[in-house]
């Protein structure tokens, strides 16, 4: 077990002041989508963006950052934020390139945010290098909010340590919670038999979907899998093709099932770009990156639907 290490007591406040919202406004069905995301090296904190039709992107407070990384290396890359039971929103984010923990706060309205807390989800292995693109996912079955993050262990797997860049060999680490106070020891809970980083989780008609980057540097791999399972603790079944364009680089998938089909968007890195595709049952997929305008710069994130009278106050 680990203790939670809270530094840099301070409210965070979105740049246009602060708006006190309990919850989420039920009297408004209709939702839109809402991008989280970083810029450049995430200095700078939380991007956000919002769409009507998951296509086009429009910036939020003129594509400043809202919140500012205090914690770690105090940077805040991979930003994930999810919506919990408790309707109140939680996101985790990396927090350096070399840190052993991750970021972690939470929003009653997206514009006030708790003061920051680093977990230091790695600190029970010393020789750890990294934790990095962190994901949090609510998981109805074992009612448990699952964190779940990639991680170098130098020697811990030495035949694809080999094909690994400078033997950063990442596997997916995982702790839960149910109160965000107390927390299972870090655990395995991905080991595919190659390099593998940015895991995201989502419901499907098989169960659980799990989209995972194949980091694998000699020869370049550099794409996106995805893998079912009954249950969120796995056994894990991955495809044996990536469903990613063939040549290019990606990384960060984030999920989101809107309007009968699952969108899957992706930081096209070396291209300083975007993708996303769209596939109703992972199998079939349509690719929708020509048509995609996003901010300029956006990296790796997250989506969630909100109302649209939580936009109207984002705006």
């Amino acid at each position: 077990m680990y203790r939670v290490i809270v530094l840099n007591v301070v409210c965070l406040t979105l740049l246009w002041g602060c708006v006190s919202i309990a919850g989420k406004d039920t009297s408004d069905a209709e939702e839109v989508l809402l991008f989280a995301s970083f810029r450049g090296n995430g200095e700078d904190g939380l991007h956000l963006a919002y769409s009507e039709d998951a296509v086009n992107w429009i910036a939020i407070n003129d594509d400043a950052s809202v919140v500012s990384p205090q914690v770690g290396t105090k940077l805040m890359r991979d930003p994930v934020i999810i919506r919990g039971p408790d309707d109140r929103f939680h996101m985790v984010w990396t927090a350096g390139w070399q840190d052993r923990g991750i970021g972690l706060a939470h929003s009653d309205n997206l514009l006030e945010w708790s003061e920051q807390e680093f977990l230091p989800v790695m600190a029970d292995f010393p020789t750890a290098k990294n934790a990095w693109a962190p994901e949090i996912y609510w998981d109805e079955a074992t009612q448990q909010y699952w964190i779940y993050w990639a991680s170098t262990i130098p020697g811990r797997y030495p035949e694809t340590e080999k094909q690994a860049d400078k033997g950063w060999d990442h596997r997916i680490y995982a702790t839960t919670t149910t109160d965000f106070e107390h927390y299972t020891p870090t655990a395995l809970f991905y080991q595919p038999d190659f390099n593998v980083i940015d895991a995201a989780i989502t419901q499907s008609d098989s169960g659980y979907t799990m989209i995972v980057k194949d980091e694998t540097r000699y020869p370049p791999a550099k794409n996106l899998l995805v893998a079912h399972s009954s249950a969120i603790t796995g056994p894990w079944k991955i495809a044996d093709k990536p469903f990613t364009p063939p040549a290019i680089w990606v990384e960060g998938p984030a999920i989101v099932k809107w309007r009968g089909w699952y969108y899957v968007y992706y930081d096209q890195y070396i291209d300083h770009s975007f993708g996303v595709m769209r596939t109703r049952d992972f199998v079939n997929w349509q690719n929708l990156t020509d048509k995609l305008n996003m901010p300029q710069g956006s990296r790796h994130g997250s989506v969630l639907k909100i109302s649209r009278q939580e936009l109207a106050r984002l705006l």
